[in-house]
């Protein structure tokens, strides 16, 4: 399928991680674990990855786990090539999703996807789709996209511009922070930041570990206030392919 000719100033998307993956791995002190986290992030298994190299699974597992040298720049390049293959067979899922959170203008560590819906959903279709359980009621029971925030990278490096930049077109949307502990930091975040989204998911705890005073700031904003439990790439994978 031909590609669209971009405008003038913005790099193709492909291109972009492309480069990302390949420094990554190259400037790794690990560079067989960089290989791994990369290809359980396109969710290719390492029989799929040694197909399209044409090369045996021993192959691909003997450079993940260091038991090969280090691979040179041609190896790498063809692994690279390789995943963004089967993520283009696969309808190229993974390029579009570090399209959209690049051209927000954040590293993929800090924002894991964000996307707009193309109709409202209500917040229960949405908290079944990721095992969320609802806490606290919020004042609107729709929304109209997701991002999905690493909180601890975020707090530490955002500015709050850039924090308002987390709500994409519109604050009519669910903000999933992973990385959370108790759930003080991103609802004191919050606080700050106006306006408030309709809906906050705290991801990796359940309701016995919520901070204490979690469900009264959230009920003071009007936010829907959720937990969830889901592995993140299974959670991550559950909103690709939502609504």
């Amino acid at each position: 399928m031909p590609h669209r000719p971009l405008p003038p100033g913005m790099r193709d998307p492909r291109e972009e991680l492309a480069e990302r993956i390949a420094g990554e791995v190259t400037l790794s002190e690990d560079p067989g674990a960089t290989i791994r986290k990369w290809r359980e992030e396109f969710d290719v298994a390492q029989t799929t990855l040694a197909d399209e190299l044409d090369v045996s699974a021993s192959v691909v597992s003997d450079y993940e786990s260091g038991r090969r040298e280090n691979p040179g720049i041609g190896v790498v390049r063809r692994v690279v090539e390789g995943l963004l293959a089967v993520d283009e067979r696969r309808g190229g899922d993974r390029v579009r999703q570090h399209a959209r959170v690049i051209s927000a203008g954040f590293d993929s560590d800090v924002v894991y996807d964000l996307r707009e819906y193309s109709v409202t959903v209500s917040t229960d279709r949405l908290y079944r789709a990721i095992d969320a359980e609802e806490v606290v009621a919020g004042r609107a029971d729709t929304v109209a996209g997701h991002t999905v925030i690493n909180s601890v990278e975020a707090i530490k490096r955002l500015s709050s511009e850039e924090f308002y930049r987390l709500y994409g077109q519109s604050t009519n949307r669910a903000l999933v922070f992973t990385n959370v502990t108790r759930g003080e930091s991103p609802l004191v975040a919050l606080r700050v930041v106006t306006p408030t989204p309709s809906a906050v998911v705290l991801h990796g705890l359940d309701d016995e570990d919520l901070w204490e005073h979690a469900p009264a700031l959230a009920q003071a904003d009007g936010v829907s206030l959720a937990t969830t439990t889901k592995p993140l790439e299974e959670l991550l994978d559950s909103l690709r392919e939502f609504p």
